[in-house]
């Protein structure tokens, strides 16, 4: 009896198309400025190179970002892949490679939403899936791309460690915290996620 309720709340509207879009499309332009700079940052860590990975979380967060703000079945995927679009087609020096990234960080956020039915979207779930986007980045990175030849394997489980230390903070606890915010605003009005600022923060959201 509850399955075509199920079905129309997992459904997406246009107004989550265009909202998720918005989202995508600017944290596209902010991941061509973070690519700019990432030579600059990276100069921080030049002593242990492997630590520039604590970056990464600026490019992991449209993806729980997304999921959090749209709370439907592929918006973590949608918004992840479409800023690493616009990324590449504003210019990143990774060139296209960056669609491979930006699937496997999203496919990382969108596995966990999917393991929790799409009925959860507190903070512990939003880590989980800021972790896992990160943690799909480092593997991929280090192992599968492997882009990483010059580093020992020890320096690669760390490049793995931070990758998804960063997803975890950045991705997950960041993003939590700024769907509250954007919803205490009002900014969220015709969203599923318009109440995020009064739902506790551990207790699932139903």
């Amino acid at each position: 009896m509850n399955q075509p309720s199920v079905k129309k709340q997992n459904s997406w509207r246009v107004v989550d198309i265009v909202i998720a879009s918005v989202v995508a499309v600017a944290s596209g332009v902010f991941f061509w400025a973070w690519s700019a700079g990432y030579g600059l940052l990276s100069l921080a860590f030049v002593a242990f190179p492997p630590a520039t990975a604590l970056l990464t979380g600026g490019w992991l967060f449209p993806a729980v970002l997304g999921a959090l703000i749209i709370r439907k079945p592929g918006a973590a995927l949608f918004c992840e892949i479409l800023a690493a679009v616009v990324e590449a087609l504003l210019g990143s020096h990774w060139g296209m490679s960056v669609l491979i990234s930006g699937f496997v960080q999203g496919l990382g956020a969108e596995l966990v939403f999917a393991m929790f039915r799409y009925r959860k979207w507190n903070l512990p779930v939003a880590l989980l899936a800021g972790f896992a986007s990160g943690l799909f980045a480092g593997i991929s990175e280090a192992y599968v791309v492997a882009n990483l030849t010059e580093y020992t394997e020890g320096m690669k489980v760390f490049h793995v460690a931070a990758t998804a230390l960063s997803g975890l903070l950045v991705a997950g606890l960041f993003s939590w915290w700024a769907v509250r915010a954007l919803a205490r605003t009002g900014a969220l009005g015709k969203l599923a996620s318009r109440r995020a600022h009064l739902e506790p923060a551990v207790a699932s959201a139903k």
